[in-house]
């Protein structure tokens, strides 16, 4: 019954998030600023100051809005602002010249640009974090894939993983024992190594 809900829920987020694909949310902008240029014009400052090597590529906005679309005086935080773009190759170069860069700022303001996902994938996405910085401090390639997987390089091969019980069950795999040929293979690999 568990996993018939489960696949029933990704179902439902799956759909959601294809119409979210070409969706930009820009996390940390302080409120009012878009009113005196607009929203469109305050994006291209924003991908103009922190990325020039993109500014000239004429990306096409559909949409910039503020969301949700009414302010909550008791809310802390500052309401995202959503960009919708007209190619989802757009959005995709975009994010990545943000991870590369990884501080990004509006007028010395730090900001946060990613991909406009569901909740639900968010907070699946959230959960890999930990083992995906482990990951990344061993220089394992690690990388989270849509919706919410895990993947990274290990001995020359790709592993994905799509939930922590996989990861945890590979972990716990022991290697495998080398025979004879194994053991001769590695005694000349480092032979040639020394000589080198």
């Amino acid at each position: 019954m568990e996993n018939r809900i489960k696949k029933l829920e990704s179902n439902i987020r799956d759909p959601w998030d294809n119409i979210k694909r070409a969706k930009l949310c820009i996390i940390g902008m302080p409120e009012g600023v878009e009113k005196d240029k607009g929203t469109e014009n305050i994006f291209e400052e924003i991908i103009a100051g922190n990325f020039p090597n993109l500014k000239d590529t004429g990306f096409k906005i559909q949409e910039a809005q503020r969301a949700p679309n009414k302010l909550k005086p008791i809310r802390p935080t500052p309401r995202h602002i959503i960009i919708k773009m007209a190619k989802v190759s757009d959005e995709e170069r975009i994010l990545k010249a943000a991870r590369e860069k990884q501080n990004v700022t509006y007028k010395g303001t730090p900001i946060r640009i990613s991909a406009d996902f569901s909740t639900e994938t968010l907070q699946a996405r959230r959960e890999w974090q930990e083992i995906f910085q482990l990951l990344k401090g061993k220089n394992m390639q690690s990388r989270i894939l849509y919706p919410a997987r895990i993947s990274f390089k290990i001995e020359g091969e790709i592993k994905i993983f799509p939930n922590k019980q996989k990861l945890k069950e590979y972990s716990n795999i022991k290697p495998k024992k080398k025979g004879r040929k194994g053991k001769k293979k590695e005694k000349k690999k480092k032979k040639k190594k020394r000589k080198n």
